[in-house]
């Protein structure tokens, strides 16, 4: 089946770019694969038009790339098919200035299809768009949000491959307090805000507010909510990259690492999401804090599918140290109504906003696949009515050690539950299960193989 003709951009867009912006010499083209990496290619002004009428060829193995880049072989999608070339179309809307590699250079999105025109059912954007589209016979539209940590750390590491703070390029102060919500640590670091705001501002990126997170160094900016969730997984990830790079022309690196200190807060990705009727009305709407019935069963289906879905919401070895009693890192899915110690969170707020905060998500998950995983379970609560059981009041880390339902404790066995999981398989596709699960088991061994610096000061005298 061919792609809708509203998820390809029209050549107009890239005629209308070009000549209202005749100083862009260069584009960069990128796709972000199963690994959450934003990979792609550099061309001239001159190669743009083309891409916009006839695509562009791009290798087949580069979906199943690893986190580092290399090929994950036992995918059979490298030298088992000949890695053949499948064809980019630029995503509408996301042809873009890119002001911090420089005046002349913007960038697009892209999704994957095959030479007939049909979808690649390995294009994360693909697989959001799927479970999206089990919402239309319900007459429902998601409406989504994301919300993502960060550190911004010294580029340069220590002599033991150690990561320090970056130091204010305002006061060249370095934070050594958690001081959460300083105005103190924000001020430092305003320079970097003010450009991150002026820059998203031309991309498009809804950025909202800044806050000092639980953690020196740490810091969240929310976007806006959407009815349109590839366009929020869109802004998540030119986000993601548009902080990196104004980090950089700063001396400093955004890292989106899900725990970069072993004694510091993890960091976040949080999906906000509620459901609009035909109307635009929220079909959560309610004067109860505790919902509707509608959004009771959603919880009800990510409480059910949650374990499931683990090796999306933590797709690293790295993912599994955020998750920790006491540390607003929730570590079971239980519910309750404004109470950060749970896992799937009802907001305080009037009537008409009444969402459900997703809280599992790492800053490091593929945003387009954390939002797929996550409605894939709030359909399936939808439309098989599932009770969510009572709603957690006080603290959510004492009910979660006592609750029946658990999230895998590591790597392997979240990997392994996703590849045995019949509801992901018919929500995601088992070509897609298939495939993310094989590149996952290729990182495991890959990560585990090597020897660390950990390994030597634990064994190498004491063994």
């Amino acid at each position: 089946m061919n792609a809708p003709a509203s998820m390809i951009a029209d050549p107009a867009e890239a005629r209308d770019f070009l000549a209202a912006n005749p100083e862009i010499a260069f584009i960069e083209v990128i796709f972000t694969a199963l690994s959450g990496v934003p990979r792609g290619k550099r061309v001239r002004k001159s190669e743009l038009l083309a891409i916009y009428e006839n695509g562009r060829l791009f290798p087949s193995s580069m979906l199943v790339a690893d986190v580092t880049g290399q090929d994950c072989e036992d995918t059979g999608l490298v030298w088992g098919n000949g890695d053949p070339d499948y064809m980019l179309r630029p995503v509408p809307g996301t042809l873009v200035k890119a002001p911090w590699l420089g005046d002349d250079v913007a960038q697009v999105i892209t999704s994957m299809y095959y030479a007939d025109g049909t979808p690649c059912e390995l294009d994360p954007r693909h697989v959001l768009a799927r479970v999206v589209e089990r919402f239309k016979p319900l007459g429902l539209t998601p409406v989504v949000a994301c919300e993502i940590e960060y550190y911004l750390v010294d580029p340069v590491r220590g002599p033991r491959g150690e990561v320090h703070l970056a130091r204010s390029p305002h006061s060249s102060a370095q934070p050594h307090l958690i001081d959460v919500f300083s105005l103190t640590d924000v001020q430092d670091f305003a320079p970097f805000f003010k450009e991150l705001w002026r820059q998203a501002d031309i991309q498009g990126i809804p950025l909202e507010a800044v806050i000092s997170e639980y953690a020196q160094g740490q810091v969240e900016l929310t976007l806006h909510h959407r009815p349109d969730a590839l366009r929020a997984g869109d802004e998540a990830q030119m986000y993601k990259r548009l902080a990196k790079g104004v980090a950089q022309t700063q001396g400093m690196a955004a890292t989106f690492m899900a725990k970069p200190f072993s004694h510091s807060a993890g960091s976040s990705m949080h999906l906000h999401f509620s459901m609009a009727d035909s109307a635009g009305k929220n079909v959560f709407a309610s004067e109860d804090p505790e919902g509707t019935e509608q959004m009771r069963h959603a919880i009800g289906g990510l409480r059910e599918t949650q374990s499931q879905a683990f090796g999306i919401f933590a797709p690293n070895a790295n993912s599994y140290r955020r998750f920790r009693a006491n540390s607003y890192a929730p570590t079971a899915p239980i519910w309750g109504v404004n109470n950060r110690s749970v896992s799937l969170r009802v907001p305080a707020g009037p009537p008409a906003s009444r969402h459900v905060e997703h809280r599992f998500a790492g800053a490091d998950a593929n945003p387009y696949l954390a939002l797929a995983a996550m409605l894939a379970g709030v359909h399936h609560g939808m439309v098989n009515k599932i009770d969510p059981g009572p709603a957690v009041v006080g603290d959510g880390y004492k009910a979660a050690a006592d609750s029946p339902y658990q999230v895998p404790g590591n790597w392997y066995a979240a990997v392994d539950a996703l590849h045995a999981s019949p509801i992901m398989r018919d929500y995601l596709g088992d070509t897609f299960v298939e495939m993310y699960c094989a590149v996952k088991r290729t990182e495991q061994d890959r990560f585990y193989s090597e020897v660390t610096a950990l390994d030597y000061d634990w064994y190498l005298r004491n063994a």
